[in-house]
């Protein structure tokens, strides 16, 4: 009877993954959870296998050739106590950094605890037995695929990663049908790991994008050694208030990728380079996921596939990387960020008129801001709305980004200004934001320095938008109770804040129309330190704020080119062609 390959798509990822990395030393136990891997290495020939009965055995030997070839091996068996009997070995190869890599299979991660036969728990191990467990999922749909994808390449990776080490990994089977049918391995995403000691991967000209998530200061070195690298590949660096990078190739994105229509420059990317961490505009990580591939740089080396493409990770510093790759630059090229400043720019001159709303405020707020202050934005509709707009070039920003919790957004903001007191500090926050926090502004710490938005909506109103699950399941009045939790905090009370701020020393500012924000913005954004600090509080209408979102994203370059992309979006680039042709 002819056999090839599993069915199990766990064990298909792997063998694939494995030859692709070169990985063919595999030392095998007999077992019935393991059984769909080992007859499939079987069938392929460019594996070379072996057999060990007593798996501590196996790990043992494992490591001795190893340790002779300096190779990765593989060592596969069953569950129970036969996984237990790999710990005495893979201890060895943790403190002599060898590549062991263990796959175990097991029936499933559901029975654990519940007294099934051989269903033993294996979630903690000994810190010294592995350099990092991997548990697969079982493969339902094309999410697990891209999981089980990307974490057996994260296991593989680790095996070699600063000095190496064991690696575990837990494969569910398939059974208790076995079917090997299948005579072809799937074409696989292979991810590799780079050091500045490694011979790099060539950088194709092409259309490049830098993407910048939050980012610390960057130093003069840095910057210049960017703009190198984008004069020389002709790239651009896309980026929002959080990154923080003001060189030549900056394009601020927020409002290319907010729009409905999907612009030339966001297509046919062919990498992205990917530096900083979260990003904070989500729209960016979707309108780009269909780059051919990522490229991340971190000193860190993990793996953080943001937008689901990374093929190759450089463990190094973005100046190392930058200034590698650029070497001596002869031409400058600019041709694709002016595409993209040309884009930015015409949307920017055709902005509509807004309602009274959060992006009104953020549109007439940062172009006023004074010169060397700093801005911190809360997350979510906050910095979503202030990043549709550039600052003046002085002025430098910060968002609790990390982990985007709006619990802590007042306090930092006032920590921050604890580092400068002849400095401006501002700060935007929604009001939910604003009373999770509030206790903070009683700080006695606090100085003349510190000024703050805040934008009454009552609740919040993200959940309210247009489009939102909560409104498109629930409605306006039903997300309103409980999901934006409208109606705590006073109810938008006129006096609560503005008391609660003068006793603690604050000018308190207020606006509820064009009008009266006109006349205390003045005041608020004036460059001249003040008596005292202040908090602004401005009064906005859901509604309005809900609207002014859907406004930002409609803003068409104009009505040719409106039409125009419509057309390409549903005919596509033969289809228009086609439709030149018959014009002409």
């Amino acid at each position: 009877m002819s056999y090839y390959y599993s069915t199990n798509i766990n064990v298909q990822l792997m063998i694939a993954l494995l030859k692709e990395h070169g990985i063919k030393k595999v030392i095998a136990s007999p077992g019935t959870t393991n059984l769909e891997f080992i007859a499939s290495l079987q069938h392929d020939s460019f594996f070379e296998l072996y057999s060990c009965v007593d798996e501590r055995s196996a790990a043992y030997m494992a490591c001795g050739l190893a340790a002779e070839t300096g190779e990765p091996v593989v060592i596969t068996c069953t569950e129970a106590t036969a996984s237990r009997n790999y710990y005495s070995g893979m201890t060895e190869a943790y403190h002599r950094k060898l590549p062991i890599l263990a796959v175990t299979g097991l029936h499933a991660y559901s029975g654990v605890g519940h007294l099934e036969p051989q269903v033993i728990d294996r979630s903690v191990s000994p810190k010294d037995a592995m350099r990092r467990k991997i548990n697969l999922p079982a493969i339902k749909d094309e999410s697990d695929y891209k999981e089980s994808e990307l974490l057996i390449n994260t296991a593989i990776l680790e095996l070699k990663r600063n000095g190496g080490g064991p690696v575990h990994i837990n494969m569910p089977w398939a059974g208790p049908k076995f079917d090997f049918s299948v005579q072809n391995l799937p074409k696989v995403r292979v991810i590799k790991r780079y050091t500045i000691a490694d011979e790099l991967p060539e950088l194709k000209h092409g259309k490049i994008v830098v993407v910048v998530g939050s980012h610390g200061e960057w130093s003069e070195k840095q910057t210049a050694a960017l703009d190198r690298f984008c004069a020389k590949y002709d790239a651009a660096v896309f980026c929002d208030h959080g990154s923080k990078y003001y060189g030549k190739y900056r394009v601020l994105t927020s409002m290319i990728v907010f729009q409905k229509l999907n612009y030339d420059i966001l297509q046919g990317i062919d990498v992205v380079i990917h530096i900083g961490e979260e990003i904070g505009d989500d729209n960016l990580s979707r309108k780009i996921r269909a780059a051919k591939e990522t490229w991340r740089v971190s000193l860190d080396g993990e793996i953080r596939d943001t937008f689901k493409n990374i093929t190759k990770i450089f463990e190094m510093g973005e100046t190392q990387f930058f200034s590698t790759y650029a070497g001596e630059v002869t031409e400058e090229k600019n041709t694709y960020y002016l595409a993209c400043r040309e884009v930015a720019d015409k949307l920017n001159a055709n902005l509509p008129k807004l309602p009274f709303s959060s992006v009104y405020v953020a549109s007439k707020i940062s172009a006023r801001l004074p010169e060397n202050s700093v801005i911190h934005f809360g997350v979510s509709d906050t910095i979503r709305a202030w990043s549709f707009f550039e600052l003046p070039d002085s002025v430098r920003t910060s968002s609790n980004l990390g982990c985007r919790g709006i619990d802590g957004c007042v306090s930092a903001l006032i920590g921050a200004s604890f580092a400068d007191g002849n400095k401006l500090y501002f700060g935007v926050v929604g009001d939910l934001t604003f009373f999770y926090d509030m206790n903070s502004l009683g700080n006695r710490h606090i100085r003349k320095n510190l000024r703050l938005v805040i934008v009454n909506n009552d609740g919040g109103n993200i959940f309210r938008r247009n489009g939102h699950p909560s409104q498109v399941w629930l409605g306006f009045e039903e997300a309103n109770k409980y999901i934006a939790a409208a109606g705590h905090f006073g109810r938008r009370s006129p006096d609560f804040v503005k008391n609660y701020a003068e006793n603690l020393g604050f000018e308190y500012l207020t606006a509820s129309n064009y009008g009266e924000f006109d006349t205390a913005v003045k005041r608020f954004t004036t460059p001249e330190m003040t008596d005292k600090p202040m908090l602004f509080e401005i009064f906005t209408e859901s509604k309005d704020d809900s609207n002014a979102f859907e406004i930002m994203a409609n803003v068409d370059l104009d009505t040719k080119g409106h039409a125009k992309a419509v057309l390409k979006q549903v005919l596509g680039e033969k289809g228009m062609e086609t439709l030149r042709k018959i014009i002409k």
